[in-house]
């Protein structure tokens, strides 16, 4: 019997190397974040709602460059291009041309595109600034009431009862009535957008408030909480180090479902004459505008209608897949 060559070792050290690295890659763990992205990814519905809502950001960050490049300013009057007997604009579909791709407003001619485009940055501020206030405020008390309990607990669902019960939309209407015109270094517009924000993120707290409470109700039993109690933990460390952590996926999902119905409501605020101030651009004064001249230009409801439609949908979408993609045991 011959002993192995010299060759035939390196042969079988290169197999026995390649082997225990295929096992390597096998058993290879993978985070929270990459199965999450994993699980999100084959969602088609959730990636087009999540390219959409990247979108309608760039559009919004880069909105006077992108007016600059169609050529039109938003605050524009185009009075040659309206009839002056019915002050809709000449031509058909809305007076739409090479120059004015979706056409003009009527009685003033504004360029449609220009205005939509500063529409979208008013929607989405509204929207991504009140998320964050009741994301911020619901979290702080819903997590608080949900780790001490008692009188604390007893005293925030309370006021998150209260809150939930209160009129927010005639509360808005009524408040902008009575705010000054300048305000904290603010004018106008700017008054009007400071004072949505707090008013929309205010009254959305408690939304958040009682999920993050139900979830740390849950979450201060588990067995990793009672351990690192047991190892002298203080409160502050078992709140911001061991709950709050896994309290940013149900977070992160809300959060996601929230920012369109805030889109909604400065579109309703808007709408009713309560958001911003003219001349600044907004889709929901654009549809307020295109009522009285439904019948004579309809395609002016029809643009900013699905500039909104586009925008809460993509939202939403993405908002459901993301939901999905962390909680799968949740999934319909």
């Amino acid at each position: 019997m011959t002993a192995p060559t010299h060759d035939t070792v390196k042969a079988d050290e290169a197999e026995a190397d390649a082997a225990a690295d295929v096992a390597k890659k096998h058993v290879e763990g993978r985070s929270l974040g990459r199965i999450a992205w994993a699980r999100l990814k084959r969602d088609k519905l959730a990636l087009a709602g999540g390219v959409t809502v990247a979108v309608l950001i760039l559009v919004a960050v880069f909105a006077p460059v992108l007016t600059a490049l169609i050529g039109q300013d938003p605050n524009e009057y185009h009075q040659d291009l309206i009839d002056p007997l019915f002050g809709t604009p000449t031509g058909s579909f809305g007076g739409m041309s090479a120059d004015h791709l979706l056409g003009v407003e009527p009685v003033n001619g504004r360029d449609v595109l220009a205005r939509i485009i500063y529409g979208a940055r008013v929607s989405l501020l509204v929207g991504f600034l009140s998320a964050l206030v009741a994301v911020v405020l619901g979290t702080v008390l819903g997590i608080l009431a949900g780790y001490f309990g008692g009188w604390l607990d007893a005293l925030i669902s309370r006021v998150m009862d209260m809150l939930l019960a209160f009129p927010q939309l005639l509360f808005i209407i009524s408040l902008i009535a009575v705010v000054p015109n300048s305000m904290l270094g603010l004018e106008g517009t700017g008054v009007r957008l400071f004072v949505m924000v707090l008013v929309i993120g205010f009254f959305g707290w408690p939304y958040i408030g009682r999920i993050v409470r139900g979830q740390t109700l849950s979450l201060r039993e588990r067995e990793y909480v009672e351990a690192a109690r047991s190892l002298g933990a203080g409160k502050r460390y078992i709140l911001f180090k061991e709950l709050l952590p896994n309290l940013i996926a149900p977070i992160t999902v809300y959060t996601t479902l929230m920012i369109p119905t805030n889109i909604l409501t400065e579109a309703a605020l808007s709408f009713l004459g309560a958001g911003v101030k003219p001349p600044t651009a907004s889709w929901g004064q654009m549809l307020n505008t295109a009522v009285r001249y439904y019948d004579q230009d309809p395609m002016f409801m029809l643009v900013p209608g699905i500039a909104i439609f586009v925008t809460v949908l993509a939202f939403n979408l993405f908002g459901d897949g993301v939901r999905d993609a962390l909680d799968p045991k949740g999934t319909r």
